[in-house]
């Protein structure tokens, strides 16, 4: 049976009035993994790492036995042997207008083609116009390249890997990151001991991440386990995004029930005690714990703050929170008075540092939370409080005691208004749902009801 490659090189633009039935994807050309619209705004650095790959073009077709869609193989026709980017996107989009009206007239990789081959080769005519025109085109010659080459499909695992984890770098923050990094090295790591080690990415099946997110959930919990899988689900992802894989699966694996750990409230009491206790034996880490409980900021968003972030004068804040870029919050009286003068301290220096206020802190700051929340331990361990009790408790103390203030002088509504503005929470429903949480709202005492 003839090589589609040479089909490819026959078929002529005046075919046309097609009714077979579509079993098949719109055939793409993959450029090196990057879009060609903006290939002239990529550094020379950058397009040769894109030229250094392989280009070619894919499709997918609809098996006979499962009905459906599955990766052919890919199509270079030789193309890397030029080394430019006209050339070779010349190339490819002559062969993939062909392949498309091949597939039209009834190409299919399943079965006998010789009808279609005659149909193709006996019209002279049409074949002898589709040669000059080639040979008037400005373009490259597609009828003479040299050499007919299939690729294997897709790319190796770890190429893709790799690939995907460059760009999920360039987009993630610095705290998101290293977790996708680690999930990802750590999914390749079994991969390759489970004997994937230099087959390409079609290899990895759904039912293969499966088995994966199983022995991660067998053992660590059902947070762990959905948590890589969203992490895996945005590295396909980004493989589809790039036409590496036809299809991300992973997004239709199920995400596990999880029940979410929380810190407890402090009494009112214990607060108290453990704000003394911190005055006098570290007054940093209880300046720190001021603006989780005044300010209603999480850890890590104090640990970002610098002298800059700090406006005495009009009494304000700014903060990068997790919803959103940058945040502007009022610095409260109570939190005011307890700030020492910043004035002449560097714009640039983070408020918090280990030794100091105001310094040089050079690490990742989930290391600087989880270095906060280590220093606070020995408060813990003094009170002998457990893993409930943390940094984030102070947030929900304060956020009861001021609901439960506002809520003895305004209707529920009222309060949860007043109190959105000073959390920061992006939504009624986002509140409402914490609120809950936390358990900040509970009924009045409800025994004269019962008494009947």
């Amino acid at each position: 049976m003839t090589s589609i490659l040479l089909l490819l090189r026959t078929v002529h633009e005046n075919v046309h009035d097609f009714t077979m039935k579509l079993h098949f994807s719109e055939p793409k050309i993959f450029t090196g993994g990057v879009a060609i619209s903006e290939w002239s705004k990529l550094s020379k650095a950058e397009q040769k790492i894109a030229l250094d790959k392989d280009w070619y073009i894919y499709y997918s077709f609809r098996d006979p036995q499962t009905n459906t869609l599955k990766r052919q193989p890919n199509i270079k026709a030789g193309v890397n042997k030029f080394k430019t980017k006209n050339e070779r996107i010349a190339i490819l989009k002559t062969l993939q207008r062909n392949l498309q009206l091949l597939l039209e007239k009834g190409f299919s990789p399943y079965k006998d083609n010789s009808e279609l081959e005659l149909q193709l080769y006996n019209k002279e005519e049409n074949i002898e116009k589709h040669r000059k025109t080639s040979l008037a085109s400005t373009t490259p010659n597609v009828l003479a390249i040299p050499t007919l080459e299939l690729a294997s499909p897709y790319e190796t695992i770890k190429e893709a890997f790799e690939l995907a984890t460059k760009i999920k770098k360039s987009v993630l923050s610095k705290t998101s990151f290293p977790n996708f990094s680690s999930n990802a090295k750590r999914f390749e790591k079994w991969l390759q001991e489970k004997g994937f080690a230099n087959k390409t990415i079609e290899t990895v099946t759904k039912k293969i991440v499966i088995e994966y997110l199983n022995e991660v959930l067998e053992n660590t919990s059902p947070r762990t386990r959905n948590n890589t899988r969203i992490d895996l689900s945005s590295l396909f992802q980004t493989l589809e995004d790039n036409d590496i894989i036809p299809e991300n699966f992973i997004k239709k694996i199920n995400v596990l029930k999880s029940t979410p750990e929380r810190n407890k409230t402090y009494t009112n009491t214990l607060q108290g005690e453990i704000y003394s206790y911190m005055e006098e034996n570290d007054k940093l880490l209880l300046l720190f714990v001021k603006f989780i409980s005044y300010n209603y900021l999480r850890p890590i968003e104090v640990c970002r703050l610098r002298i800059e972030d700090i406006d005495l004068v009009d009494r304000k804040l700014y903060v990068k929170a997790k919803n959103s870029p940058v945040k502007t919050k009022i610095i409260p009286e109570i939190l005011l008075n307890d700030l020492p003068d910043l004035s002449k301290m560097n714009k640039k220096h983070f408020l918090f540092t280990p030794l100091a206020i105001g310094g040089e802190w050079e690490t990742f700051e989930t290391d600087k939370r989880d270095y906060f929340s280590k220093r606070f331990k020995k408060v813990k361990d003094h009170f002998e409080l457990g893993k409930d009790y943390g940094l984030y408790s102070f947030r929900h103390t304060f956020i009861t005691k001021l609901y439960n203030v506002f809520a003895k002088t305004m209707t529920p509504n009222e309060a949860k208004s007043k109190l959105m503005l000073i959390t920061g929470h992006a939504s009624m429903d986002a509140l409402e749902k914490y609120l809950r949480d936390i358990d900040a709202v509970l009924p009045e005492d409800y025994s004269s009801y019962l008494n009947g």
